[in-house]
């Protein structure tokens, strides 16, 4: 499908949104989600962060991702500084942290598991398994039973925990069928290792598969403003067995946020060097949807960074993203996305300026979309 059918597809989606929901008022008032008058802090005062479901499992609207804290987009960051991060969240009302086994490898779950131990029973982590970390592969994907369990037992001794909230096979192994990961989970959520399970970058007829042997609670995918694929392949699947979506690099890995422009370049070390969309001429290309994005934060009084979490949690009541920082200054601002949101009038608005922009570069460079199951 090219872009312009994707496009006319997805105005045709917001249009029947908009007269299947009148507005999404509708939407919150029919969902387990509380607004911001039923929510009380831990500290007794109302706070500005909406809580939504993903399956039955309650989260944060905006969680955090925390990948980029070992120096995925270059750097190298201080673990005190970012173990104060991950508290300055939870003080905002963030209850949904994301990780993985192989960010690091392990860095990041230590920090994660020694950032949340105080408040362990108050919060979801989610983690992942999938890549051959546990036998020194961690680029070649590995789901084989065996070393699920393995993968388990170091996240829950690095989380300092005895349960992962949401373990997600981290990419499909074509090598391993997925009625035997989904058994292996199920096995693990018996013994109470696990309570939640979900899949990231699968296809509709892998969540299928996996969603018949153990319910699948919530599937992560990259979304964003700029990369909207998820509209069309997953969200019909989502929706109909009442899965949750977790989009990561919501921001479009800051692109969205405006602090790129069309001569900013990326060096090797940094996760954007080599990805199609952040090459000088995809840059140049793509900046009228940058544009666009600051009219639209503008005037809804918002930052770009805002904006672009309130148009994704505006599109379904079962989105809850998790961007990733490593500067307080740029959690609080996307915080701020708060309880903002959308009418599907506007969105229906943003769509049609949405369409008149030519955007250029796929989101994967060749090996990683390699790995993305189709």
């Amino acid at each position: 499908m090219d872009r312009r059918d994707f496009l006319k597809m997805s105005s045709l989606t917001a249009l029947v949104a908009a007269s299947e929901w009148t507005g999404l008022s509708k939407v919150f008032a029919q969902t387990p989600s509380q607004t911001k008058n039923e929510q009380i802090s831990r500290n007794g005062i109302s706070d500005n962060m909406e809580y939504r479901k993903l399956g039955r499992l309650d989260v944060s609207a905006i969680g955090l991702g925390c990948l980029p804290m070992v120096g995925y987009y270059g750097g190298k960051y201080d673990k005190r500084e970012m173990i104060a991060l991950i508290r300055r969240a939870y003080d905002k009302g963030v209850t949904f942290f994301d990780t993985a086994e192989v960010y690091g490898p392990y860095v990041s779950e230590e920090w994660v598991g020694e950032a949340l131990a105080p408040f362990r029973d108050k919060v979801k982590i989610g983690t992942k398994f999938g890549f051959g970390v546990e036998e020194k592969q961690p680029t070649a994907l590995n789901s084989r039973p065996d070393h699920i369990r393995r993968a388990v037992e170091g996240s829950l001794r690095r989380l300092r925990t005895d349960h992962i909230d949401l373990l997600y096979q981290h990419r499909v192994d074509p090598n391993v069928p997925m009625e035997d990961v989904a058994g292996t989970v199920k096995d693990l959520v018996q013994e109470g290792k696990v309570l939640h399970w979900g899949l990231s970058e699968a296809s509709a007829r892998s969540i299928r598969a996996a969603h018949n042997v153990c319910p699948v609670t919530a599937v992560q995918s990259e979304y964003a403003i700029w990369w909207r694929e998820p509209e069309i392949k997953i969200f019909p699947t989502l929706e109909e067995l009442g899965i949750g979506f977790v989009p990561y690099c919501p921001l479009g890995r800051a692109f969205l946020t405006g602090v790129i422009n069309e001569n900013s370049r990326f060096k090797q070390g940094d996760r954007r060097w080599n990805l199609p969309q952040f090459t000088p001429e995809a840059l140049k290309h793509n900046m009228p949807l940058v544009a666009l994005v600051r009219q639209w934060a503008q005037r809804k009084g918002l930052t770009p960074a805002q904006f672009a979490l309130v148009w994704m949690l505006s599109r379904k009541p079962w989105i809850a993203p998790i961007p990733g920082t490593t500067n307080p200054t740029h959690l609080d601002d996307f915080l701020g996305a708060g309880t903002v949101r959308l009418s599907a009038w506007e969105m229906e608005e943003f769509d049609r300026e949405y369409a008149k922009i030519d955007l250029m570069g796929h989101r994967a460079d060749p090996f990683t979309e390699s790995q993305i199951d189709k």
